[in-house]
């Protein structure tokens, strides 16, 4: 179903949206998979004005597919089984894009974790020998593994909560009371089931340790941290305040300590970003280096921070203090709703001027 504007969007066989320009010619189809994945107790519809954004901009290089196989309550039943759901969805849409030759993901809250799940799921080692074509056209400068085939580009989460949600004010809206948020721990898998669990880091499945510290490395047929290597970009976009339901901290994957001053914007361009930083990936002693300087109190934390610095990250940091809807910075930072979140709309930009594509 096409628009005026040149953007058409189809439901796809499995209930999915795509999104692509109708103007783009046969000899220059995009090529380039996204992938918008909902946070939780969401649906394929949140990332619509995003993906409507980046068809716009990018019509020859990118076709948006924004995900359904996880929508709602469905996002209660654990990373893991939505991580699963999400594979699967990936794999139908690369197999109806037969001309598709690169993937980026973008995520908002929870969905940044089942994408990381995910991806670990859809990773390919690279098996190239000397002298051999590769697979899809990926490129010859690509020699540590692709997702499902493709040359993986762009892994981008909004406001997820890498370091889950148990720590110090990473639930902001508990206001950083030691006792609440020990309380909310033990009963959090009531409201959120297991999903809930695998956020406060008190899952427990066969005597394995916790989900999100399983992801911190590559785990039989899971290559948890070599798909999230294997992307030519990793960024986190975070709020810096007023987002009650996810932590500066946990969705910037900082140490307190690390977490920067700012003051205002730094670009006219993009009123809400208050700063931008790129790290380096460090190795393991570099870490723990870091981590008896800081301190850090809560051991299980710090594995998480020392275990996914190892490689490179861009920081994004937001801030909607000057907003109205200050209050609602989740769900603005994503613009969720364009009628109600549209001052969220420089984050959108500032994601597709900075995308490769």
């Amino acid at each position: 179903m096409g628009d005026d504007r040149g953007v058409c969007l189809e439901e796809s066989l499995t209930g999915g949206m795509d999104v692509w320009s109708s103007s783009v010619q046969s000899s220059s189809s995009p090529d380039h998979i996204v992938i918008m994945v909902h946070g939780i107790l969401g649906s394929t519809t949140d990332w619509k004005f995003a993906a409507d954004q980046f068809v716009r901009e990018l019509p020859d290089k990118v076709i948006v597919h924004c995900s359904e196989r996880n929508m709602y309550k469905l996002t209660l039943d654990g990373v893991d089984i939505m991580g699963e759901r999400l594979a699967e969805e990936v794999v139908e849409v690369i197999n109806r894009r037969p001309e598709a030759r690169k993937i980026s993901f973008i995520a908002h809250s929870v969905g940044g974790l089942v994408v990381r799940y995910a991806i670990g799921r859809l990773y390919r080692p690279s098996r190239r020998k000397a002298g051999e074509d590769l697979s899809r056209g990926v490129s010859d400068d690509i020699s540590r593994g692709t997702i499902c085939g493709l040359e993986a580009m762009n892994f981008i989460t909004v406001a997820t909560p890498h370091l889950g949600s148990r720590g110090n004010k990473q639930v902001p809206f508990l206001f950083g009371f030691t006792a609440i948020e020990k309380v909310a721990s033990s009963v959090i898998h009531l409201i959120f089931r297991r999903t809930g669990r695998h956020l406060f880091l008190n899952d427990n499945d066969e005597g394995k340790p916790p989900l999100l510290k399983r992801m911190l490395d590559d785990c039989g047929e899971l290559y948890f941290m070599s798909a999230l290597q294997a992307f030519k970009r990793r960024v986190a976009y975070a709020n810096v305040g007023y987002d009650h339901i996810v932590g500066w901290r946990t969705s910037s994957i900082r140490r307190n300590s690390e977490l920067p001053k700012w003051k205002d914007s730094i670009c006219e361009k993009y009123p809400h970003i208050v700063y931008e930083e790129i790290s380096e990936g460090k190795d393991s002693d570099k870490c723990t280096e870091d981590a008896m300087t800081v301190g850090n109190c809560d051991a299980l934390e710090e594995e998480l921070v020392t275990g996914l610095t190892r490689v490179s990250w861009e920081r994004v940091d937001v801030s909607f203090h000057t907003s109205k809807l200050r209050f609602a910075a989740h769900s603005v930072i994503q613009v969720k709703d364009i009628t109600m979140h549209s001052e969220g709309a420089d984050v959108i930009q500032h994601m597709i001027d900075h995308f490769l594509n």
